[in-house]
């Protein structure tokens, strides 16, 4: 019963300033202060407040509101787990076989000193296993599906 009384006066007094803001010839924000107003008093009239009312007052649902909550952690958690660890059972084992067809798995990084630089080749020197190579390349695209 409180609940209804203090919708419609929620109501009344926004129509009042709705009603003084159009005397001010700002007709818009008039209208917009109207409809903010009214929505109170409609779910005053359609029942929704009696059954938030119930709602709130009922130790079930309350009980149903903390069961949800548990419910979102459980979900919640889960999901930071799955991602700490790197996602599904699947998924590892694919990023596992992935690393494990490595192009050139014996390779390792070049040292940073002096002799990390190239030796600067001759340009007219053709290289003796070009076809070679690009057949690398075409065994590559192929395995990729391009």
């Amino acid at each position: 019963m409180i609940a209804e009384t203090v919708c419609s006066a929620a109501a009344a007094a926004g129509l009042g300033i709705a009603a003084v803001t159009a005397y001010r010839k700002r007709f818009l924000a008039a209208a917009r202060l109207a409809a903010y107003s009214l929505v109170p008093l409609g779910l005053v009239m359609t029942g929704v407040v009696d059954w938030v009312a119930d709602t709130a007052f009922s130790p079930t649902a309350w009980a149903g509101f903390g069961v949800l909550g548990v419910s979102w952690l459980l979900f919640m958690s889960t999901r930071a787990v799955e991602r700490r660890r790197g996602g599904t059972r699947k998924e590892r084992k694919a990023a596992r076989a992935a690393r494990s067809e490595a192009i050139a798995p014996a390779a390792s990084a070049p040292s940073l000193g002096q002799a990390a630089r190239p030796a600067a080749r001759p340009a007219a020197a053709p290289r003796a296993g070009a076809g070679d190579e690009f057949s690398d390349i075409e065994a590559i695209l192929k395995k990729h599906g391009i």
